[in-house]
C-alpha cells in the first residue's frame, strides 16, 4: 500500500475540493483502490459536484439537519461544536474510489471533497492510501 498524508487548511471553508491532490497521487499507480480518510472526529469526506452551488447547498443542508446552536450535550469549543462531532455519522470520514490505469474513476461531475464545519481546528490531516490490485 502507498500512502501520504496531506495537511489541508480549512479555517472557515466548509467544503474543500481535494480532487486535484487525489488525481495527482493516483497518477502512474496503475489499477487499484484509493481510500481518502480524514482522521478527525469533526470532519468527513464526500463525493459531490463542485462549482455548481452544491457546496453552499451542502452547508445549508447540514445547517438545517444539524444547526450550529448550543443544543448539544458536547459543549466545549465554539457554539454548536457538538454538531461538528455528530457530522461524521452523516458525512463519513472516508471514501473509496476505484482507480484504473492511474486515474480515479470518478463520474463526470464527481469531486472528492473534505467537509469540515469545525472552525476551532483550521488545519486538517487527510490520508490518501492506494492499494494496488
Amino acid at each position: 500500500m502507498d500512502t501520504i498524508e496531506l495537511r489541508i487548511r480549512t479555517g472557515a471553508t466548509f467544503v474543500t475540493d481535494l480532487t486535484r491532490q487525489v488525481t495527482d497521487f493516483c497518477r502512474g499507480r496503475g489499477d487499484g483502490l484509493l481510500t481518502v480518510f480524514v482522521p478527525h472526529a469533526t470532519a468527513g469526506v464526500a463525493l459531490v459536484e463542485t462549482g455548481s452551488g452544491t457546496e453552499a447547498d451542502l452547508e445549508a443542508a447540514v445547517e438545517r439537519l444539524l444547526p450550529a446552536q448550543d443544543i448539544y450535550r458536547h459543549r466545549h469549543g465554539s457554539t454548536g461544536h457538538g454538531r461538528d462531532h455528530v457530522l461524521p455519522a452523516f458525512v463519513a470520514p472516508s471514501v473509496t474510489v476505484p482507480v484504473l490505469e492511474g486515474v480515479p474513476t470518478l463520474g463526470t461531475w464527481q469531486s472528492v471533497v473534505l467537509v469540515d464545519p469545525n472552525v476551532d481546528n483550521p488545519t486538517r490531516r487527510v490520508r490518501l492510501a492506494f492499494l494496488a490490485g
